[in-house]
């Protein structure tokens, strides 16, 4: 028999299941009465309705409401300089409310420091990476034109050897005329 339950009374038997003092989905059913399987597809229900509606809602599971990959340069500039002045313990408290890794935290400030740096060496800088990659380029020109040298050369070894195997060595050609 199909027995249609209202959604309120599907919402109270989800949180029973949930809740800070919840229960299972066999216990709830031997003291309600209603199937195991229902609650248990009343619980996949409602745990896909959440996601969905977060979702809509532009809300992580994150406590800081993004995801660390979705923060922009702006966010984490903040975030670094904030950090910056904390003790060990609010730093730790800090990282949790927003749903950061100390990690994260690390690499970005990193960033900020080498991006400071390279601005404030300015045109000097910009220079000195310019005569490297510049002199990068050209001994990767060199290396090329070696690496075809190199393969020239093997390529006519190989030839000399199988030219020698088809016709001989030239010492075999040489003895043989010398003795008519």
């Amino acid at each position: 028999m199909l027995v249609n339950y209202p959604e309120t009374f599907k919402q109270k038997m989800v949180s029973k299941m949930v809740g800070p003092s919840s229960i299972s989905a066999n216990a709830l059913s031997e003291e309600v009465g209603i199937s195991q399987t229902s609650l248990s597809r009343w619980l996949r229900e409602a745990a896909e309705v959440e996601v969905v509606t977060k979702r809509m809602n532009g809300r992580s599971k994150k406590p800081g409401g993004k995801r660390p990959q979705d923060w922009t340069a702006e966010e984490k500039l903040e975030a670094v300089l904030d950090a910056s002045s904390l003790s060990e313990q609010e730093l730790g408290a800090y990282l949790r409310r927003k749903g950061l890794h100390a990690a994260e935290l690390e690499q970005w400030r990193r960033r900020v420091t080498e991006a400071a740096t390279e601005a404030l060496q300015g045109k000097r800088a910009r220079k000195k990476a310019s005569v490297e990659a510049k002199r990068v380029r050209q001994l990767e020109r060199e290396l090329r034109r070696k690496e075809k040298a190199l393969a020239e050369t093997a390529a006519l070894l190989v030839l000399k050897k199988k030219a020698a195997a088809i016709w001989g060595d030239e010492d075999d050609s040489t003895e043989w005329k010398n003795e008519k």
